[in-house]
């Protein structure tokens, strides 16, 4: 004999109905949609009250700054943070000389895209 423990689509409906009637859960659900909005619609995407355009672009200008830092021979790349905030590169971390440092500068100055530079590096051999 064959017997379903499924139950009718009508009773589903119900047990659907009540998870939504819940007042903890329709406020848990209304609170994400309006949370969601405006990072759909590009508000504040981030604390610097940046654009979704002007982050991305950024999180690119970061990628590009790290790659060339990585394929010069004459910087170590490894030990260079690389953050980028509405086109300003700030590079942080540490150089074995001044060249270094310098040279580090001078890569990220030459990226499309960046602005400004802020060299926070340290030299520490």
């Amino acid at each position: 004999m064959n017997v379903s423990t499924h139950r009718p689509a009508s009773a589903r409906r119900v047990t659907h109905a009540r998870w939504i009637a819940s007042p903890t859960r329709a406020s848990v659900l209304a609170l994400a949609c309006a949370l969601g909005l405006p990072a759909l619609t590009g508000c504040a995407v981030v604390q610097g009250q940046e654009s979704m355009g002007t982050y991305i672009d950024d999180r690119t200008i970061t990628a590009q700054v790290k790659t060339r830092l990585l394929e010069d021979r004459s910087t170590s790349g490894l030990a260079v943070d690389v953050d980028t905030q509405e086109g300003t590169v700030t590079l942080s971390g540490y150089a074995k000389t001044a060249a270094e440092k310098s040279q580090a500068e001078s890569l990220a100055r030459s990226t499309k895209g960046v602005r400004n530079v802020r060299n926070l590096l340290v030299v520490r051999p």
